[in-house]
């Protein structure tokens, strides 16, 4: 976390944004105001130096937050209601044609902000432009969609930008799948909710199909979400986080499990004294920083988007991430006295099951005056790093370490129930996988029996790669650190460090004759 002590820090922080080279206009603006932000005190209240603390120790982050949030951090606005109603905010009526459908949306999604400035959920395109496909014909509907997804690829210029599709198969959902796996596009992100009672197989096949050329779209679990939302309905956003449509996240804190382990004594000691510090202290701090959110910025008392009903206040909620659990569960078993490693043994698994549990009830026993629709509480999110080295996503398994496939799919199945916010894995294939993506179908319908909520994949020889839980493409990640040129997409930066210190190109390759081995 970044902290600016003076005018001259400011200065050359400044500075540094306005001469990098690499830094297109765009981002060096967004830069320029977290460095504003930045320069404010925190809004974290009475729990601010003890996380600050324990941040320099490297057990906590504020996932750039900022000092002094001034949006929510994830805005998922009902965008069906936004084209039924029109807005009076924009001058907007509401659309007739697939046209005027794209026109409107691409117009509300300038004016949706988030931590990123971009916004995070785009929709579900399977369900917002079919009304209006019912005249035309399928290239009528294919270039009016092609030319919306290009211009979502080159101004919304980050991959957190998720957009989804399903349950249900709809003629724009084929479309859109086909023109997913043409344009090759990094942005959107999107996820298929998938319900094998609601969406038929050769809908499904076709986006494993079109992910194993393009990375997209990954797969939810569309009956635990639903359960789990009641009668808020749901979309992923972002990397993989599922939210109430019409609301969001306030904010995403991280905490790391592998630190906090290395200063228990062993693990009556991190169950009872050390977890329980660090949980209370970063529920304290984000409290905080969502009271100033709500209470003193204008966001919320403001925006058009509650006024016009197309956000409810009540909708949103704290998002507690966490990462590092097989760090965490390595350490633990080293000051027992054993080496079994997080995902090699029943006693390991065993032991990273008793943390989630443990972690779970400490996150549940603070009262937030805030989360009202969650009864008050914040949620758990399966937070996916910053691209440092020795920091493993959430509750995966470290690259390297992989096990065999469905071994791999049952141990990650014993951990994303905890996760009602965000949690996925991500297994790549070999490129013969995509003679038969039925069978992956059977991979995936398999994984959801045993427990995994949000899987995806890509096949080895993609250019397009999903990362932690974004996408980018490699040749402009490459380009960029290697020939110094631009991107429109921010998380190119970023992603470079990510594969480097992660080894994400060495991800296990899975065969799909892996589980007769």
């Amino acid at each position: 976390m970044r902290t600016i002590n003076s005018l001259e820090e400011v200065q050359n922080l400044a500075l540094q944004i306005i001469k990098d080279p690499l830094l297109t206009h765009e981002q060096q603006v967004f830069q320029l105001a977290s460095v504003a932000q930045d320069a404010l005190p925190f809004s974290g209240g009475e729990a601010t130096e003890e996380f600050v603390r324990l941040s320099e120790e490297g057990l906590m982050h504020e996932m750039s937050t900022g000092h002094a949030p001034y949006s929510a951090r994830y805005i998922l606005p009902d965008y069906e209601k936004f084209m039924a109603r029109g807005s009076e905010f924009l001058r907007l009526d509401p659309p007739q044609t697939l046209y005027e459908a794209v026109t409107a949306l691409q117009i509300l999604y300038h004016n949706v902000p988030s931590v990123t400035h971009f916004p995070v959920y785009l929709g579900n395109f399977s369900e917002l432009f079919e009304p209006y496909c019912g005249d035309l014909s399928d290239d009528e509907i294919r270039t009016i969609l092609r030319g919306f997804l290009i211009m979502l690829d080159r101004t919304l210029g980050d991959s957190f930008v998720h957009a989804n599709l399903g349950p249900r198969k709809t003629r724009t959902g084929e479309i859109i799948l086909d023109l997913t796996a043409e344009l090759q596009n990094a942005i959107p992100n999107m996820t298929l909710l998938y319900d094998p009672d609601i969406t038929p197989d050769d809908f499904a096949e076709h986006a494993i199909a079109t992910s194993l050329v393009s990375a997209n779209p990954a797969f939810a679990f569309d009956p635990d979400f639903r359960h789990d939302f009641g009668a808020m309905d749901y979309g992923i956003a972002s990397c993989y986080n599922g939210l109430p449509i019409g609301g969001g996240a306030y904010l995403l804190h991280r905490l790391d499990l592998g630190p906090t382990a290395a200063k228990a004594a062993d693990v009556d000691d991190f169950m009872n004294n050390v977890l329980p510090h660090a949980v209370r202290t970063m529920c304290g701090f984000m409290e905080g920083c969502i009271r100033f959110e709500v209470e003193e910025s204008a966001f919320f008392k403001t925006s058009f988007l509650f006024k016009e009903g197309l956000l409810d206040p009540d909708r949103f909620v704290g998002l507690f991430g966490m990462v590092g659990l097989s760090e965490c569960v390595d350490e633990l078993m080293r000051k027992q006295g054993r080496t079994d490693l997080f995902g090699s043994s029943e006693e390991a698994n065993a032991l990273g099951v008793r943390i989630m549990d443990r972690l779970q009830e400490l996150v549940a026993e603070h009262h937030s005056a805030y989360c009202r629709g969650f009864d008050h509480h914040f949620l758990l999110h399966a937070q996916v790093g910053l691209g440092e080295a020795g920091v493993t996503p959430g509750v995966r398994i470290p690259i390297g370490r992989e096990l065999p496939l469905y071994e791999h799919l049952r141990q990650a199945g014993l951990f994303h129930h905890y996760f009602q916010t965000g949690v996925g894995d991500i297994f790549p294939f070999e490129t013969t996988a995509r003679n038969n993506p039925g069978a992956i179908l059977d991979i995936f319908k398999g994984a959801f029996k045993v427990g995994m909520r949000y899987i995806s994949t890509y096949a080895e020889d993609s250019d397009l790669i999903r990362v932690t839980g974004y996408l980018v493409k490699k040749s402009e990640v490459y380009a960029l650190h290697d020939e110094g040129k631009q991107a429109i997409n921010d998380m190119s930066n970023i992603a470079y460090e990510t594969l480097r210190l992660h080894h994400t190109e060495d991800r296990k390759v899975r065969r799909l004759d892996e589980g007769a081995d």
